[in-house]
């Protein structure tokens, strides 16, 4: 790695993290619709894929130890020509790589915070799994967030820092921030709230100070949380409410699938997300809410204040 490319790259994306921080303008807000969890089957490929070429999502996060990773990646090449930015979805609760890195989500979080997380064993893993990316995709990752928002948690977040940097990529990803800015009424009602809080609680805050003081960008806020229980109609008034409050630079998280999902919990959910993300009636209610989608990276050089 070189000094004098390090500090330029470093430089660069401090400013980006400023500017993304920024106070923003609400007339015209430039979103970025992220689809999680590519990777995981056919049907969830599938979906991203097909919202990816209908415009209607600007950044995808791949689960690369998940079973359909390898065989869907090709797909993502000619998309990412196109402006579809991909990402690790760093996963340490379904499908790490290597032996004795995964864990329930409920014991990550308590070893993270009280102890029993071996730094050495996160680091084995980010590597692994930044590894798998390279060898599938052919690059870096455009970003980096976590499966069930692992990337904030202690212990993870400086490892991952502290990786990212010393992989030296010559862009350096942005990161996913979970801060939630809605009330409850802009989430869907307090129960949409408080799960969206609970996420924030768990590492925003920190994660961000770590990554503006190393120089990476990060969103505004995230939209998208939900209970993974609404039917056709009651995600569009949620996707509608978030669109409503949205600002620019904020990043709306989804998880679209068109298959039964082999035993996925959330196989009905991402069937819904998607068919209320494919029709056409999205362009409407975009237009409504005054927003446009566009990849993150974009929003971020333009300047969140722009």
């Amino acid at each position: 790695m070189h000094g004098g490319r390090e500090a330029a790259d470093g430089n660069e994306a401090q400013g980006l993290h400023v500017q993304a921080h920024a106070t923003g303008l609400r007339a015209g807000a430039a979103v970025c619709l992220c689809a999680d969890d590519f990777g995981l089957d056919a049907g969830v490929n599938a979906a991203i894929v097909q919202l990816a070429d209908m415009g209607r999502v600007q950044a995808t996060g791949v689960l690369v130890g998940a079973p359909a990773f390898r065989r869907g990646a090709p797909a993502l090449a000619g998309l990412r020509a196109r402006g579809l930015e991909v990402g690790l979805h760093l996963d340490f609760t379904e499908f790490a790589l290597l032996p004795g890195a995964r864990r329930a989500l409920a014991a990550l979080i308590r070893q993270s915070y009280v102890g029993g997380l071996a730094a050495s064993t996160v680091r084995a893993e980010i590597h692994a799994q930044l590894d798998a990316f390279a060898a599938a995709c052919g690059h870096a990752p455009d970003f980096v967030d976590g499966h069930q928002h692992v990337h904030q948690l202690p212990v993870i977040r400086t490892v991952l820092l502290d990786v990212l940097q010393q992989r030296g990529a010559a862009v350096r990803p942005w990161l996913r921030r979970t801060r939630c800015t809605l009330c409850p009424a802009q989430a869907g009602g307090w129960r949409g709230w408080a799960k969206a809080k609970v996420i924030e609680t768990l590492g925003a805050a920190a994660l961000e100070n770590a990554a503006r003081q190393a120089g990476f960008a990060q969103n505004r806020a995230l939209l998208g949380v939900h209970g993974f229980d609404a039917d056709v109609p009651r995600y569009r008034q949620l996707l509608e409410g978030w669109l409503r409050a949205a600002q620019r630079g904020d990043l709306l998280m989804c998880h679209p699938g068109t298959g039964d999902g082999g035993g996925d919990p959330l196989a009905q959910s991402r069937r819904v997300e998607f068919q209320v993300l494919a029709d056409p009636a999205l362009d409407a209610m975009l237009a409504r809410c005054n927003v446009r989608l566009q990849p993150l990276r974009q929003t971020l050089v333009e300047g969140i204040a722009a």
